[in-house]
């Protein structure tokens, strides 16, 4: 039984409290952490754990095998190196750290302890998204050529006063928040990036970091990618299209506040495509599911899928976006292998 520990208990925090505790006897939850006590002996009595206010008593004193960091941004790394000192598996939510540097230095100390350093890109996991994932690598619509995606929401009221618009707390603003979840979707599916254009404005809220984010990527592959992460889409908004030489798949919502979650593969049947329709009404199961891979990668059996690697990698294109936005010109990435040996020679 691998045990369990949370440290931060918002909205992810609780949401991967329910997997934990409904994935079965193989995981066993010992204890969560919050700043608020209110919360962490509230949760902590429901689940007959214990709780702790401050996270390095937690980890000081409470025996884990794995931990799962929600946090405030600012405050994963230096939770997960000292998770890494005692070998506890780490599943970090999304973006790995601050920025690239915290990445790179989260992911270094992963490796040397061996451990399993899983980053949160649920989206991976939706039904949707996977679909999608089965039927290019079946395939079914040919060469990829390009992809779009807007990912997007409208905030709320004091949406500015929030820790995510602070660039201390939170390392940028919704380029690195939702923009993360479209590039690393980006290089799971037409693979890595050679060149970026972004642009980082603040359109509408008061705040420090940018409220949207308008970006074009072309992979190594000459494909090109066009997405926009917006804190102004004042309706909930997710779509990630896939055009290939055959065809094309079209995925459209997220559940709940996002719409029901869709899929469309169209192919090329003379000026008219052909379409079949698919619908995902259970959406929740992305985080089951993405649990369970993180278990089946602790217990030594695959390969996790958003890997420390690939939080590094999407940091890394982040960064590289906000450089492009500030010099107004495209940027080139290195090789991604070259970047490997550069920063993590053996």
């Amino acid at each position: 039984m691998i045990k369990v520990g949370v440290i931060g208990l918002g909205l992810m925090g609780q949401k991967r409290i329910g997997s934990i505790v409904t994935s079965g006897p193989e995981c066993q939850l010992v204890a969560v952490c919050d700043v608020k006590r209110e919360v962490a002996e509230k949760i902590a009595a429901q689940f007959s754990v214990r709780f702790y206010t401050d996270w390095e008593q937690m980890l000081a004193r409470d025996e884990m095998e794995a931990l799962v960091i929600s946090t405030p941004n600012v405050f994963s790394a230096p939770i997960a190196l000292r998770a890494c000192e005692k070998a506890i598996h780490l599943f970090c939510e999304k973006p790995l750290g601050l920025n690239s540097r915290e990445a790179a230095i989260i992911y270094r100390a992963a490796q040397r302890k061996g451990i399993v350093l899983k980053v949160g890109f649920t989206l991976r996991f939706h039904p949707a998204i996977e679909e999608a994932w089965k039927r290019v690598q079946a395939g079914e619509i040919g060469r990829l050529l390009y992809g779009r995606a807007i990912y997007g929401h409208g905030g709320r009221p004091g949406y500015e006063q929030e820790w995510r618009a602070s660039r201390r707390l939170a390392g940028g603003g919704e380029l690195l928040d939702q923009g993360v979840h479209l590039i690393d979707l980006f290089r799971f599916f037409f693979g890595p990036v050679e060149e970026v254009f972004g642009l980082t404005p603040t359109l509408y809220w008061k705040m420090e970091v940018e409220d949207n984010a308008f970006a074009f990527l072309r992979t190594f592959a000459g494909q090109i990618l066009m997405m926009q992460a917006s804190w102004t889409q004042w309706k909930n908004k997710f779509i990630f299209e896939i055009f290939g030489e055959k065809g094309y798949l079209l995925i459209d919502g997220l559940g709940g506040s996002y719409g029901p979650e869709t899929l469309i593969l169209g192919l090329k049947k003379g000026n008219v495509p052909e379409e079949k329709r698919f619908s995902f009404p259970d959406p929740d199961k992305a985080l089951i599911a993405e649990w369970q891979d993180f278990v089946a990668a602790v217990k030594g059996k695959k390969e996790t899928r958003g890997s420390g690697w690939d939080g590094f990698m999407a940091n890394f294109i982040v960064e590289t976006l906000y450089e492009s936005a500030r010099e107004k010109k495209p940027i080139c990435l290195p090789p991604e292998e070259k970047l490997k040996e550069a920063l993590f020679p053996e």
